[in-house]
């Protein structure tokens, strides 16, 4: 059976073309008649008919073109060039190349609907420089010998194509599937844009073609081979399809489903992406078709806008009506499956056409009484040609004239005289919206995104949610109301996901699978001290020196600055504790100096006893220093007062033990020794010892002093407020003198230990320099090993510890003696003892 092709984008476009022309009322905005312009005219529709428009009394002719029923071959080269040959011979005359009715002049054509009609309409009509205007799909041309005598009724398909990429990121369909139509246009999207997609993280699941519809007779053959196609689909884990195609491809996606459930595939609802150049068209036998599976669809369509009195105008039309229009007849046969009695196609068996049917009754995937997008092109389309001609008559009228009986007649004679206004006309149609073409001929406008919602008895609605608007900031061309979008059933009227894996939540980062596509990932917790705060993010990447990622490790948090403050428990605890050991050094001082005159404090050198307590009581006050938020001073004060007080502690012990050592050798008969004891001994060590710390000292402060410090990355979650040490060796110096010091007390007193005495204090300046030095010795590792304010702690409880080792091994003892046994402390229990 022969199939012929009622489309509607042949069917429609013409009828709507004829409306709106009656409805612009051309002779009003353009005042031309016969006595200032000769007839011309330009062809609408392609291969299938042809419109001719006589500007003046506005009159039309449509009649079919002979190519419709002459040949099976739908959209064939063969056909348009039939077509196009026609328009270039006299009227109902076909002499190709030859026109000798010069009242008929070509003007310009306006053809479409896809890219291969007006790529084969380009191959005869460029040749006579006739400016061509497509409504539908723009061919690939040569931009330098065809392109120029171009104008498309459609934007930069550059612009739907980042359109289409937006849509993608907005809904973060990453995982994606591409049907395209075999064709030019289709090739050059998957050869140039599916690298951009790639770019910007989109990938598709698979990438597949829709069988080529050539012949009515090959109908099942392309149903069977679509059916493969659709079941990848199926198959496929991609939610979201984007369908690459012309006004065509409709006929062949519905018949490709409609087999595959024929066969008893189901098919998976997906949400289709559809390019601007699809549309609802329909074969006859597919008036039956579901439409369910357009149902929450999204496509892009030409901007568009209403037309008042379109659907006014329609209700009134029938064949009756349109008398000079012979193209209607035809159409109201295939549309109500009937057949006028005088009918140059033969039916059989169907009904009477009484020319009283009604628009309305035909299902809207046969005949919308809307106007269409590609209609709306059309309209805008005989619009321009309109104005251009209309600029070009009052350019020419000034200097190409002719006086004619009074009367006053342009004649056009070269068809490339309109490319120029062409190129430059601008106007605002009667939808109030402006119109006009960029340098490369295409039309300057954006893209509606159309949500498709289908209903049972076959009708739809185009719901507009969002628009693309080319002009607008990168981050700002998409713009959708998700809210007002109508998904399909399955997804419960929730956005659809489209990812090959679950996203990576925040905390996660994406780690390819082997031998899978770059959008199918693995999930791996980001590495310690790195973050990640959103979804899917490739990498995990460092906080900022102030901030530390949470627990989470998806938010950075603010640190905190600390310092060994006395509001903290550690604080206070040591803050007390240096009270009580001042407190306790005064104590014993104030016990020393009321008891000076009793030989136990008149024994080994009594003065350097008191320098010994008093540089106790410092070492313990030295201790604030430590605590609390560390300024410029209390930088270069903490370690130069640490070191000198207990160099001055430590020489006194020192200068203790040897006074011990040289009193015990004094004694014997003939020692030289005596010469030595006295004040200026012991005050000599103190005051040398001393003074080579404060020496020290003193070059570290000039040199490289203390200063206050923010350590940023001591510990994760706090800014450490400290005081840097300026230089570490001068650090090491004073520690390392002190220690020397202590060595040597310690080394002193041990050899003294034994020495016969009553008041012997070198045991315990053995055991109190042994317990120094043990402080000090494990000071050292523990402190390099601490962070943070732990680090002073560390300091503070070394200060502390070996200080009280000095205070109770030494003074404890005696202390005893003049408190609790006050009876020891007399000369003769001490000779007693000594002997």
């Amino acid at each position: 059976m022969v199939v012929f092709v009622v489309l509607l984008f042949v069917l429609l476009p013409l009828a709507v073309t004829k409306v709106s022309l009656l409805k612009c009322n051309i002779s009003d905005p353009l005042p031309i008649n016969h006595k200032y312009y000769q007839p011309g005219d330009f062809i609408i529709g392609g291969i299938m008919s042809q419109i001719y428009i006589f500007l003046g009394d506005i009159t039309f002719e449509m009649r079919p073109s002979p190519a419709l029923f002459e040949d099976p071959v739908y959209f064939s080269a063969r056909a348009t060039y039939l077509a196009s040959m026609e328009l270039l011979s006299t009227q109902d005359k076909f002499t190709p190349n030859y026109k000798c009715d010069s009242k008929n002049n070509l003007v310009a054509i306006i053809g479409g609907p896809n890219s291969y009609i007006s790529l084969s309409m380009a191959t005869i009509l460029c040749n006579y420089k006739i400016p061509q205007l497509t409504y539908g799909s723009a061919p690939v041309i040569d931009k330098e010998t065809q392109g120029v005598f171009f104008y498309r009724m459609f934007p930069n398909r550059d612009h739907q194509y980042r359109g289409i990429l937006h849509l993608l990121l907005h809904f973060r369909w990453t995982w994606s599937g591409l049907v395209y139509l075999n064709d030019n246009n289709g090739e050059r999207f998957v050869q140039n844009m599916l690298t951009v997609f790639y770019a910007n993280g989109i990938c598709f699941d698979f990438i597949e073609r829709f069988p080529q519809l050539d012949f009515s007779s090959q109908v099942l053959a392309m149903a069977k081979e679509g059916s493969k196609t659709v079941r990848v689909v199926s198959q496929s884990t991609a939610n979201a399809v984007v369908v690459h195609g012309e006004i065509q491809t409709m006929i062949i996606f519905r018949t490709m489903l409609h087999y595959s459930v024929f066969e008893g595939l189901a098919v998976k609802t997906k949400v289709w992406i559809m390019t601007a150049q699809m549309d609802i068209t329909t074969i006859p036998f597919q008036r039956s078709f579901d439409l369910h599976f357009m149902h929450g669809a999204l496509s892009f369509a030409m901007h568009s806008e209403e037309m008042l009195g379109f659907q006014r105008f329609l209700q009134k039309q029938n064949p009756t009506s349109a008398k000079k229009d012979g193209f209607i007849r035809e159409f109201w046969e295939l549309a109500f499956e009937c057949s006028f009695p005088n009918s140059d196609i033969k039916k059989q068996d169907v009904e009477i056409c009484n020319g009283e049917e009604k628009l309305e009754t035909i299902p809207m995937s046969v005949f919308e009484t809307r106007m269409t997008k590609h209609s709306y092109s059309m309209y805008n389309a005989v619009y321009a040609v309109a104005q251009a001609l209309h600029a070009m008559l009052l350019s020419t009228s000034k200097h190409r004239a002719m006086a004619d009986g009074g009367r006053r007649k342009v004649l056009y004679q070269h068809p490339w005289q309109l490319h120029h206004f062409l190129k430059s006309v601008s106007f605002n149609n009667s939808a109030r919206e402006e119109i006009s073409f960029d340098e490369n001929g295409d039309l300057v406008a954006g893209f509606d995104i159309i949500n498709w919602v289908a209903y049972p008895n076959q009708s739809f609605l185009r719901v507009r949610v969002g628009k693309v608007d080319p002009t607008a900031s990168e981050d700002k061309q998409l713009t959708i109301s998700e809210d007002a979008i109508v998904w399909t059933s399955r997804f419960n009227q929730a956005v659809p996901l489209s990812m090959c894996v679950d996203s990576c939540h925040p905390g996660y980062r994406k780690v390819k699978k082997e031998g899978k596509p770059f959008c199918c990932y693995d999930c791996l917790p980001c590495p310690a001290g790195k973050i990640s705060d959103k979804n899917d993010m490739d990498d995990c990447f460092q906080c900022p020196e102030d901030h530390y990622p949470n627990n989470e490790q998806n938010i950075c948090i603010t640190k905190d600055i600390s310092f060994l403050s006395y509001d903290e428990p550690f604080g206070i605890s040591l803050a007390t504790s240096a009270l009580l050991f001042s407190s306790l050094t005064a104590l014993v001082l104030r016990i020393f100096i009321k008891h000076q005159n009793t030989p136990i404090v008149k024994a080994n050198n009594r003065n350097i006893t008191y320098t010994l307590l008093c540089s106790l009581l410092l070492s313990f006050l030295c201790v604030f220093l430590f605590i609390g938020q560390p300024g410029k001073v209390t930088c270069l004060l903490r370690q130069t007062a640490f070191g000198i007080i207990f160099s001055l502690a430590v020489s006194c012990v020192l200068a203790k033990t040897i006074i011990v050592v040289l009193s015990f050798m004094a004694t014997k008969p003939g020692s030289r020794m005596r010469k030595w004891l006295g004040r200026r001994l012991a005050n000599s060590i103190v005051l040398c010892c001393s003074l080579i710390q404060s020496l020290i000292c003193a070059v570290w402060l000039s040199t490289s002093p203390p200063f206050p410090h923010f350590d940023m990355h001591s510990t994760s979650e706090e800014i450490v407020l400290e005081c840097n040490e300026g230089s570490n060796i001068m650090f090491s110096c004073v520690l390392g003198f002190l220690g020397f010091l202590a060595i040597v007390s310690f080394t002193v007193a041990f050899l003294a230990r034994k020495l016969p005495d009553s008041f012997n204090e070198a045991k315990f300046i053995t055991f109190s320099m042994l317990m120094f030095c043990s402080v000090w010795m494990s000071f050292v590792p523990t402190y390099l090993s601490t962070k943070g304010k732990y680090m002073v702690a560390v300091e503070i409880f070394s200060i502390l510890s070996s200080s009280a080792g000095l205070l109770i091994c030494i003074f404890s003892p005696k202390c005893y003696i003049i408190v609790v046994r006050p009876e020891l402390n007399s000369r003769e229990e001490l000779m007693r003892r000594k002997n």
